[in-house]
Parts: structure tokens; C-alpha cells; sequence
């Protein structure tokens, strides 16, 4: 268990100093200022060995930028986890993107539509969390000076370099940690860095990826439960 906490400082530290260029504005380093509540996620459900480990991408604004928890929508993290913990603030923090930790009213709708699938199933966060374990490819939130959010791919070759060595470095860690038999990535960019870090690390984990459910794929807006469930269940994860 502390490997796991000792792995996530490290990505956090590799991370810290890093600057980026216009378009980027704004940085927020969630594991900094939300350390607390993440390592509780970490504590509480990342313990002992996966069957099944699901990669998201970067945090959403009114996810684990609130919260530390991957896909963090509030309620489901303090109703359905039980985790809740004071969230500091980034620096600097852009007017438009205001961290509220646990506080913030608003919907992250990527993370409803996930933990609401797996609370779905599994009414006991502890029957989901013995087998499965869910994590961000990467801890960072880049915003414009709009206060729009950029995406990793969205972002220069060269300055994302440190960023995708440090992240893989940890995700290969991770994967070697929980020893899961399924790699699903929360949509393409995560299953390709699931395949790249698998490959690194020598292990045979079967890979997937399930539709990501944001609210900007059309596809996600038709039923994302009902096609999520059913790809892991073709994929024979469930």
C-alpha cells in the first residue's frame, strides 16, 4: 500500500516544476492541493491486488480538480466512497475555474455517468473497489486564458515530453503494484498508454477501452450506461 502512496509523490514531484506555454494559462497540480482526500482514495481502495484497473485521462474541472478522486464527481465520492477531506487551492487559480473541493455544486458529468455505472452494479463501494480500481492517466488541468480546458493531445510534442515520461513511469508502477488481468482505457488515449506501459512492464494483462462517457461525444449522450456495460461485458471483464 505505501508503494502505491510512494509511486503517486513521485509522479506528483516529477510534475510540480514543469511550465508550459500559451495557449496554456493556468495549471492545476491536483495532487498538490488535494492530497488530502486523494491519498484517502488511495488508502482506502487501492489495497492488495486488480482484477480490473480503468484509465481515465486528465482530471475534469468539476471532478478530481474538486475533489482528488478520478472522474470526482462530488456525490458520488462523499455519498457513495465516504471520502471527504479539506482541498487547498492552486496557485494561481484562474476566476473562471474556482477550486470549492467538496463544496462545489456542480455536476462533473463524465464522472456521474461512470461511478453511477459502477454504483449501479455494485451497491457497496468496497464489493467495487475489492476487484477494481480506477485512475487519471495524468494529475494535471491545463486552461487557457478563457478558462477553457485543454486537453493533453491538444498540447505541444516537446512540453508534453516530461509530462508523458513521468505519467508512464507511474502507470508502468502501478501496473506492476495491483497486477491486474484487465487494462480498460476510459476511451483511446488511455488504452493506447494502457498498451505502452503494459509493454514496458512485461506483463500480459488482457486491454480494452470502453466508450468515454463526456458530454462532448455524441455517442456518450445516447445511452453511455447501457453501451459501457455492455462492451465490458463483450470484452468479458464482467
Amino acid at each position: 500500500m505505501n508503494e502505491l502512496i510512494a509511486s503517486t509523490e513521485r509522479l506528483a514531484a516529477g510534475l510540480r516544476d514543469l511550465e508550459f506555454s500559451p495557449p496554456v494559462a493556468c495549471v492545476y497540480r491536483t495532487l498538490d492541493y488535494t492530497w488530502q482526500s486523494h491519498r484517502q482514495y488511495l488508502e482506502r481502495f487501492g489495497k492488495g491486488g486488480k482484477r480490473v484497473v480503468f484509465l481515465g485521462m486528465n482530471p475534469g474541472p468539476f471532478g478530481m480538480a474538486q475533489t482528488g478522486v478520478p472522474f470526482g464527481e462530488v456525490a458520488a465520492v462523499r455519498d457513495w466512497m465516504g471520502i471527504q477531506a479539506p482541498v487547498g487551492k492552486p496557485e494561481p487559480e484562474h476566476p473562471k475555474r474556482l477550486i470549492e473541493g467538496f463544496e462545489c455544486k456542480r455536476s462533473e458529468v463524465s464522472g456521474r455517468r461512470l461511478w453511477g455505472l459502477f454504483a449501479e452494479r455494485f451497491e457497496n463501494a468496497g464489493d467495487f473497489f475489492k476487484d477494481h480500481f480506477v485512475l487519471n492517466y495524468c494529475p494535471l488541468v491545463w486552461m487557457s486564458a478563457t478558462g477553457a480546458n485543454l486537453t493533453p493531445d491538444k498540447l505541444p510534442a516537446a512540453e508534453m515530453a516530461p509530462v508523458e515520461q513521468a505519467c508512464q513511469k507511474h502507470l508502468q508502477e502501478v501496473i506492476s503494484l495491483l497486477k491486474p488481468s484487465w487494462l480498460i482505457g476510459v476511451g483511446g488515449f488511455a488504452e493506447e498508454r494502457l498498451r505502452r506501459a503494459a509493454e514496458v512492464t512485461g506483463s500480459s494483462p488482457r486491454i480494452g477501452s470502453i466508450l468515454h462517457p463526456s458530454p462532448a461525444s455524441p455517442a456518450a449522450n445516447r445511452g453511455w450506461a447501457e453501451a459501457a456495460g455492455r462492451q465490458l461485458v463483450d470484452l468479458g471483464v464482467w
